[in-house]
């Protein structure tokens, strides 16, 4: 075959593929605010989240995070959205450290719900076009949260045009459930195995 053959043939195949997307997409017509879930033992569940966030930054739509369980640790996007985009983006640590390392377990609930209480609030504003809720599946892993009233709340009292996502390992089956998007993060090969800590720009 020759090359010009080749690539008429080639071309002749993408026009092809081109068409049956384009039809595709036509029928994909609506909007709505999302929930978006993050879940799984691999790397990138916060990353990807704060990916969007920053997206919407880029945008001008305003937006807002809530960390369930970070505590006052300096990271490159709380840093940034802080000194630079404070004015679309709402801020919020409200954890105090992984509950391994807090080790007071009513406190850690004291905190969760109080983050649960910032993030209702946040999410009810019709003009946050987006909220992060990051790391909150392991709040409610620990049933610092009771899965029912989140996944009700989002449900119920959800904007319409309101995104809204929610990160961390061992999301609750009745929150994927509900969700309109849900990526599974799979660990294939991690550093930190290998000996390798944590490192800036990496991971914080």
């Amino acid at each position: 075959m020759t090359e010009a053959n080749d690539t008429a043939r080639h071309n002749a195949k993408m026009a092809k593929k081109k068409a049956a997307r384009d039809k595709i997409m036509a029928t994909k017509t609506d909007e709505k605010g999302l929930i978006i879930v993050h879940t799984g033992k691999g790397k990138g569940k916060s990353s990807a989240a704060f990916g969007m966030i920053f997206r919407c930054i880029a945008h001008e739509m305003p937006c807002a995070v809530v960390q369930f369980i970070k505590g006052g640790m300096s990271t490159g996007e709380r840093d940034l959205i802080l000194s630079h985009f404070s004015d679309r983006c709402a801020f919020h640590t409200m954890g105090e450290g992984f509950t391994w390392e807090t080790q007071d377990k009513d406190r850690d609930i004291e905190m969760a719900q109080a983050a649960w209480a910032k993030a209702k609030e946040l999410i009810r504003d019709p003009d946050n076009r987006m909220v992060l809720l990051d790391e909150i599946n392991i709040a409610l892993r620990y049933d610092y949260l009771d899965i029912n009233e989140v996944v009700g709340f989002l449900q119920s009292e959800k904007p319409e045009m309101t995104h809204v996502v929610l990160t961390g390992r061992n999301a609750k089956d009745e929150l994927i459930e509900a969700a309109d998007l849900v990526t599974e993060m799979e660990l294939v090969k991690h550093p930190f195995r290998s000996g390798i800590k944590a490192q800036i720009g990496v991971e914080f």
